[in-house]
């Protein structure tokens, strides 16, 4: 690598890519896939927007670093981490029962963010604090402790990634306001359309897995709270981009 690539907010940002991926030739790989739609993503946002990306342990690490010579380091905002406690136990190593989600800001003086409207928690210490702040429960700090989708759960689509609702609720709750539209470049059963349609948000789904595209269709119908759902397979996407009807 020549370093005389610039990340968005001036890094040589190449130079650094060479250097995280050299140690992991499947991150490597990983990462080609990936960059190209954070470009995009990160372009499309708008100066308030605010990017969350959901990685699993072995690669955020590498990708916070790039992700920092990408954006600006200035762009980082959090890393939450989602905690659950349900599936297979490990005896020879402490069990892995997180997942990462990294928080960037478009613009660091100019991000929407809102924890009023947030779902709170209850205090784990509840008498340690007021009735008043009981009744009320606790804003959420940046570790969630949610579960997964239950396989007997009302939330279950068959799907094998389904992210759960009360996830991507705060998500969205805290980073958008109704009437914004959220993205999501890897939709699988569509939990955040789900939520937006419920939040008043509006919203656009990316998928390439037919299988998800069916899920996305029975869970989202086409149209609920007076807005049409529409569904584009490539060749429709491609001639509305070229200005077909």
């Amino acid at each position: 690598m020549n370093g005389k690539r610039i990340g968005f907010k001036g890094q040589t940002y190449d130079t650094l890519r060479g250097m995280v991926t050299s140690y992991d030739d499947s991150f490597d790989d990983y990462w080609a896939f990936l960059e190209p739609l954070l470009e995009h993503a990160f372009r499309l946002l708008t100066v308030d927007g605010t990017l969350y990306l959901h990685l699993d342990y072995r690669e955020v690490h590498y990708a916070k670093v790039l992700l920092d010579a990408l954006f600006g380091r200035e762009s980082f905002l959090n890393e939450i981490i989602w905690s659950y406690d349900y599936g297979a136990r490990a005896n020879r190593k402490w069990p892995t029962k997180h997942d990462n989600i990294l928080v960037y800001v478009k613009n660091s003086d100019a991000y929407f963010f809102n924890n009023e409207e947030v779902d709170r928690e209850p205090y784990m210490a509840p008498g340690l604090v007021t009735p008043e702040k009981v009744a009320k429960g606790k804003l959420p700090t940046d570790v969630w402790w949610h579960t997964i989708v239950s396989p007997t759960g009302k939330e279950k689509t068959g799907y094998a990634t389904q992210k759960p609702e009360g996830i991507l609720r705060r998500i969205v709750q805290a980073s958008s306001e109704r009437g914004d539209w959220v993205l999501d470049f890897f939709a699988g059963s569509g939990t955040l359309g789900a939520v937006a349609q419920g939040l008043e948000r509006r919203f656009v789904l990316i998928d390439s897995n037919p299988d998800a595209i069916a899920v996305m269709k029975r869970r989202l119908g086409y149209g609920m709270l007076g807005a049409e759902v529409k569904y584009l397979d490539d060749g429709e996407r491609r001639k509305e981009d070229a200005g077909g009807t």
